[in-house]
């Protein structure tokens, strides 16, 4: 049995996934929305500590709405309002986590008025929100990391030849789903990992880097796949056979980045992995609930468990786009018949088919191969098995499918899009693609 400090026994760990089950008729639905935020005169991407920085933004957003500061030491990294919060990435990107709905209609409202407050403070501070997967203009070497400690200590542990890329330059989209029981939660997960490369390619939106066409469809992607593989990818293996233990046990397997106590972090380096620290301990420190749930979170998997399911894969969308993602994932997940029919739709493939296909995403996105056939086929699939499950629901949120529908089903991406525009029309040109991808044009 793993020990852990204050008598604290795996059984403890496993009640901070149990905890999650819900009546299927509780179930809601929820997004966790990052933007990066550029400014209009220079196209850089805001810093932290300028006159007019996301610091500033916070502080006069906090002041206007009444909004309560989250704070590292003395360092403002984010907002919170009852259940709703306003956070910064490593790069100054911003996220939106707002509480999970019972529908996507009341998500989009809550988006969307969180959205009417920073408009005219962003107004004021004459930069936008994009709503794309990467670093348009400047590269990450321009870009300081925020003055939260976590993000020192990762930054020089992650060994991705692209981790800096990825944790100073990417925006993405993340769904949460529920459930109501550990079977429940594991199928769901494990349909989740394999519909996740699929998503991916649908929802490819991050082309153009700094200022150059990549010949990548979602660099954001990319840089995911060469952060660190120990605490990326999948968490199984898509097994058909897994449970929360087994989860629990990758967790346990993967290096530690670091140790806190009373405010401080204390760095590991990788050199032993948290099973280990509940075995022996680290330079006479016993490992606690608190340490197992930190590096629960310094995991990141495509799709990671909590008291609900995140699922990680998507770059940030505009519009109508975002809301796809949730409809798509609420349509699948919360109908029985849909989840059969996805099962069904895969179960010829194994899991070196799911991650081939999840290295070849990034670059061809709907037109990689699976086997003898194309992502875009089996997209097409998701699309209709999930606009049939949301009839069904009757909760009139299959119309959110209309803007990935109009995409898709002509075998294109909102990468192809912008690629065409700026090797087009727009002539490279940085300004016309922000004004394209902003949130507030």
């Amino acid at each position: 049995m793993y020990k852990l400090e204050q008598k604290t026994e795996k059984d403890e760990i496993l009640k901070l996934y149990t905890k999650g089950f819900k009546n299927p008729c509780d179930f809601k639905i929820g997004i966790e929305y990052e933007r990066l935020p550029i400014s209009l005169s220079s196209f850089k991407n805001v810093d932290y500590w300028s006159e007019y920085g996301i610091k500033n933004f916070l502080e006069l957003f906090a002041k206007e709405e009444t909004w309560d500061f989250i704070n590292d030491e003395k360092n403002i990294i984010g907002l919170k309002n009852k259940h709703d919060t306003i956070t910064l990435e490593p790069g100054c990107q911003l996220e939106i986590s707002a509480k999970p709905e019972k529908t996507i209609f009341d998500v989009k409202k809550k988006i969307e008025h969180i959205n009417s407050l920073m408009k005219p403070i962003a107004d004021k501070m004459n930069f936008t929100f994009l709503n794309y997967g990467v670093s348009p203009y400047i590269t990450y070497k321009a870009i300081n990391l925020i003055p939260k400690r976590r993000y020192k200590v990762m930054a020089r542990y992650l060994w991705g030849i692209l981790s800096d890329v990825m944790m100073r330059e990417t925006a993405g989209i993340q769904c949460c789903i529920d459930f109501s029981s550990e079977e429940d939660a594991m199928r769901k997960f494990k349909l989740a990992n394999k519909l996740s490369p699929f998503m991916t390619a649908m929802f490819a939106n991050s082309p153009i880097r700094g200022g150059v066409d990549t010949g990548y469809k979602s660099f954001r992607a990319l840089s995911w796949l060469n952060t660190d593989n120990d605490r990326c990818g999948f968490f199984g293996k898509i097994s058909e056979e897994f449970s929360f233990e087994d989860y629990i046990d990758c967790v346990l397997k993967t290096p530690m980045i670091f140790i806190q106590r009373e405010n401080l972090n204390f760095e590991v380096h990788g050199d032993i992995t948290f099973e280990d620290f509940m075995q022996n301990g680290w330079e006479g420190t016993s490992p606690t609930l608190s340490d197992y749930e930190l590096q629960a979170n310094l995991c990141f998997p495509e799709v990671r468990m909590r008291n609900f399911i995140e699922i990680r894969n998507h770059d940030c969308v505009g519009g109508d786009l975002k809301y796809a993602i949730l409809a798509i994932y609420k349509g699948i997940m919360y109908n029985e018949t849909a989840m059969e029919e996805c099962e069904e739709l895969f179960k010829h493939l194994q899991y070196k088919d799911f991650s081939e296909l999840r290295y070849n995403v990034p670059k061809n996105t709907l037109q990689s191969r699976i086997k003898k056939a194309k992502a875009l086929d089996y997209a097409k699939e998701i699309i209709a098995i999930a606009e049939k499950s949301l009839k069904e629901q009757q909760t009139g949120e299959g119309m959110f499918l209309d803007s990935i529908k109009e995409y898709t089903m002509r075998g294109i991406t909102p990468a192809d899009v912008i690629v065409k525009n700026w090797n087009g029309s727009w002539n490279k040109n940085m300004r016309k693609l922000i004004k394209y991808l902003s949130e507030f044009e």
